[in-house]
């Protein structure tokens, strides 16, 4: 005889996300980190074949400022430069890292802004 399931306060929930393609599971967990921060942990298991594939068909990325670094008016230079912002508010955005400086990004152009702000030390990551 089949084993019958333990009913708990998350069943209703627990059944949705098995239901759920592995695009809407990345997508799921994203917004859990953007809201949470980063606390879900995804395992290697079973479809990390599918998992990557999901993340290449990416086309736009949010630009996370993670750390200044040691040069931070390079690092507010290339902020200023790529947001658009005046002085003061490139710099107030550097001083709250980690914080999203652009979202939406197209990949080419996400990839070109991470690459000037290592250049001036910062550190970044594209979600």
């Amino acid at each position: 005889m089949p084993e019958k399931k333990k009913e708990t306060k998350y069943s209703d929930l627990i059944s949705k996300i098995e239901k759920m393609t592995t695009i809407e599971l990345n997508e799921l967990v994203q917004e859990l980190e953007d809201k949470f921060g980063p606390v879900v942990m995804a395992s290697g298991g079973a479809g990390g074949g599918e998992a990557e594939a999901a993340a290449e068909e990416k086309s736009e990325y949010d630009i996370e400022l993670t750390a200044s670094g040691s040069s931070v008016i390079a690092t507010i230079k290339v902020v200023k430069e790529v947001t658009e912002l005046g002085l003061v508010d490139a710099k107030k955005l550097v001083d709250s890292a980690p914080t999203i400086i652009r979202e939406k990004v197209k990949k080419e152009e996400a990839e070109e802004i991470k690459k000037k702000l290592e250049e001036a030390g910062a550190s970044v990551d594209l979600k």
